[in-house]
């Protein structure tokens, strides 16, 4: 199932899938395998949520947050990069899973809902996980829990917390009921055929028309300034020790080989295992050798520095340490200086240095870098006079984006009104999942709005489909023959239930958090 979910990872099919998996699963992750420090509300300490004054303890979250994302890191084969985790909002998902269970669990009591000793046995039973050869194995289910540091007692509890949402929600599934109307309109939505007609605008077809002034130029410039800053510039003067230069000077003791090859002794992995001192003797030294000089550089470099910072005088510190000072011209983080290419380290700390001030050491492959900012120029907006090209060319862009839509508004607005607007047409075609329309592309924003609409109608406002803005209207419907509803309608009804439970559950915990008093700990959905 993993592999197969692998290989379609990039449908929107196959996401959503994920979704509501992931969804179902954080409905009892605190549940199936305990409750936390206290269970519900439970944690001395801060908070992760507060519903009607109940606390979700921070234990809770993070044990919900983690299986989430260990959901998905198997799911997609891979470790969660933070812009994808961002994306998916992993964070909230764990904490709206908390919030929605406790509101489902106090409002059993609302309900009438209760669990039976009855009902938290035949759950446990059947659970693969304690069953052998198809039965349940009371040993097993012994072995299982002791496996994961459980009494029988912890998880019963959990798992009558479990038994009693499954019912909670189960008996709000149960009240939904899909009408003979529900089942006409599903029906037509999959059977009828329609041809739209459309009047289509991208901004590169209204760009020509766009005539900016120069007030508007300044203005968008106002708006927009970070788009136009000119990036920070720093010059700097700096000294480069090499430690390689100086190892001609160290000796090491044989206490010294010795202690170096015994903490990094994965490094003499032979073939037939871990090498002899006595077989790579020489090797181990030179490395220590290495290794000796970089500290005793690089601790000579911080001592002279911290004598002599205050002083600013980077002359005074290549003197002491007998290496000539370096300069280069100004430069930025994203085009450096030639003789700095590859040194991100000692760009970043240049950066972040005042003119005039000294910094590091920073050590790199290189070497170990003492610093002083020569010359800094800070990011700026230039005036408009002198970045008027590279201003217009984004006020026009933006200006035609505005257009295209507000002519797409216009004529949306014609067609709602059984106007008269320039059109093409679609030709005919039937409902797909993917909301395929030919001619205008793939929305099922368009698709599920047009097809609740007869001949002649129209949405009153517009869709953006890639690039381009579409007013639609419908230019004719074709029926299907309501014999084969009849025919069909109690199939399709049963085909169309499982959704209608589903958004009569999500409608229910809707209303339950609007009228619930929640405090979410902010933070902890914070990107750092």
């Amino acid at each position: 199932m993993l592999s197969i979910m692998r290989k379609q990872k990039e449908s929107i099919i196959i996401k959503v899938v994920f979704v509501i998996i992931v969804l179902s699963f954080v409905g009892t992750i605190f549940l199936v395998w305990g409750k936390g420090s206290d269970g519900i509300g439970g944690g001395k300490g801060g908070y992760a949520a507060k519903v009607d004054g109940t606390r979700i303890s921070l234990e809770e979250y993070q044990s919900a947050y983690q299986r989430i994302r260990g959901m998905y890191q198997q799911i997609y084969g891979q470790s969660i990069p933070p812009e994808m985790e961002k994306m998916l909002g992993l964070k909230k998902v764990a904490l709206d899973g908390l919030i929605d269970n406790l509101l489902s669990m106090k409002a059993a009591k609302s309900l009438g809902i209760k669990v039976s000793k009855e009902d938290i046995t035949a759950s446990i039973e059947a659970m693969p996980m304690f069953q052998k050869d198809g039965k349940f194995s009371f040993d097993q289910y012994q072995q299982v829990l002791k496996a994961n540091r459980m009494t029988p007692k912890d998880f019963e509890e959990g798992q009558e917390s479990e038994v009693l949402l499954k019912k909670v929600r189960q008996t709000v599934k149960d009240k939904a009921v899909v009408t003979d109307a529900d089942a006409l309109a599903q029906y037509k939505k999959e059977n009828d055929k329609l041809e739209l007609e459309y009047a289509a605008y991208a901004p590169s077809d209204v760009a020509a028309e766009v005539k900016l002034t120069e007030a508007e130029l300044t203005d968008y410039l106002q708006k927009h300034p970070d788009d136009f800053k000119t990036p920070e510039k720093v010059a700097l003067s700096y000294i480069l020790l090499d430690p390689a230069a100086q190892a001609g000077k160290t000796t090491v003791s044989e206490e010294e080989i010795q202690t170096f090859y015994q903490k990094n002794i994965d490094r003499w992995q032979g073939k037939d295992g871990i090498q002899p001192l006595g077989e790579v003797k020489e090797k181990v030294k030179a490395e220590a050798i290495k290794q000796k000089t970089a500290k005793q550089v690089f601790e000579l470099a911080a001592d002279t520095l911290y004598k002599n910072i205050k002083s600013g005088d980077l002359a005074l510190i290549a003197g002491a340490v007998k290496q000539k000072v370096q300069e280069t011209v100004l430069f930025t983080a994203s085009a450096p200086a030639q003789s700095l290419v590859g040194e991100a380290a000692v760009i970043k700390k240049a950066l972040e240095l005042k003119q005039g001030e000294l910094g590091g050491p920073v050590e790199t492959a290189r070497g170990i870098y003492i610093l002083k900012a020569k010359e800094r120029k800070s990011a700026v907006v230039p005036a408009l006079a002198e970045i008027k090209g590279a201003v217009e060319e984004k006020a026009k862009a933006a200006a035609a984006i505005d257009l295209a839509k507000k002519k797409a508004e216009e004529a949306a607005k014609l067609l709602a009104a059984k106007g008269a607007v320039k059109t093409q047409t679609t030709g005919t075609f039937g409902y797909s999942e993917k909301g395929e329309i030919p001619a205008i592309g793939a929305s099922n924003e368009i698709t599920d709005a047009v097809f609740k609409l007869s001949a002649a109608q129209a949405p009153a406002t517009p869709f953006k489909v890639g690039n381009r803005w579409y007013a639609v209207r419908v230019k004719s419907r074709t029926e299907a023959p309501k014999t084969q509803f009849d025919a069909t309608r109690e199939d399709l009804k049963k085909k169309m239930l499982p959704k209608k439970q589903e958004d009569a559950l999500a409608e229910w915990s809707k209303a339950l958090r609007e009228k619930a008093k929640i405090e979410i700990n902010q933070a902890l959905l914070a990107d750092k």
